[in-house]
């Protein structure tokens, strides 16, 4: 394969070969959906701002031992990043009750739960991501027992990372997807991206329900101001980083 043909492109990246087989590069969009890609729009700058969050909160779960995906930003909106084989596993956790978990049990938004709950949906577009029981998702052999443990014991581990790290920010980590993959050798590394579309945030300095929205759901419930709430993370990210590193 030559160097940068198009090898996928997702909803919300472009991943090009490299002249290295085992290496990708990563280009994120500005192009922004939701509900399962039902709703459709753009974000100006999501990409590149996206791109910088994730590049330093992956390099914050590689000083802390977490294998990753990452290599490096070579420009704004482009990561290069490890060959992996993604799982077929979107992994939650859910510190604060919100979205899905509130329609489908009726617990009301914003409950704090009394410690995270991890959860394991299908990564697949046509049946709509469905949530698993570990039945279902031994039953269609998505992992083994020994994955499905050790997804779960880091997932935990960047949720302790994450909610100490926004803390810092003066954000609160309600919750986040994770997406894992296996590099040619076998260990699993946290892949994609860790940014307001993967996870929900709210502004601690704001106690109304809508205004303290700074992630995705922006655009989900047309709050307005997403690029706004997008920066500001940014912003608090890159300033967390600068003091941490000084």
């Amino acid at each position: 394969m030559s160097a940068h043909q198009k090898l996928y492109e997702g909803k919300a990246k472009i991943l090009y070969t490299t002249d290295d087989p085992e290496i990708l590069l990563a280009h994120f969009k500005d192009d922004a959906t939701a509900f399962n890609a039902q709703k459709r729009g753009s974000i100006a700058g999501k990409g590149e701002i996206n791109c910088t969050i994730s590049s330093h909160l992956l390099r914050e779960m590689e000083a802390a031992g977490i294998a990753t995906h990452f290599i490096d930003s070579p420009t704004g909106n482009q990561m290069r990043v490890r060959r992996v084989q993604i799982l077929p596993l979107e992994v939650v956790v859910r510190n604060i009750a919100a979205g899905s978990l509130c329609k489908q049990t009726g617990l009301p938004v914003g409950t704090l739960l009394k410690q995270p709950l991890v959860e394991f949906f299908y990564k697949n577009d046509d049946l709509g991501d469905p949530l698993l029981t570990r039945e279902r998702l031994f039953l269609l052999e998505l992992a083994t027992p020994e994955q499905v443990e050790q997804l779960k014991t880091l997932a935990l581990q960047v949720n302790d990372i994450l909610s100490a790290f926004f803390q810092r920010c003066g954000i609160t980590l309600v919750d986040f997807k994770l997406e894992f993959g296996l590099d040619r050798d076998g260990t699993l590394r946290l892949a994609d991206e860790i940014s307001p579309d993967t996870c929900r945030l709210w502004n601690n300095s704001d106690d109304d329900p809508d205004r303290r929205v700074m992630d995705k759901d922006r655009f989900r419930r047309d709050l307005g101001n997403v690029e706004e709430a997008y920066q500001q993370v940014l912003e608090r990210v890159l300033a967390q980083t600068n003091q941490q590193s000084e």
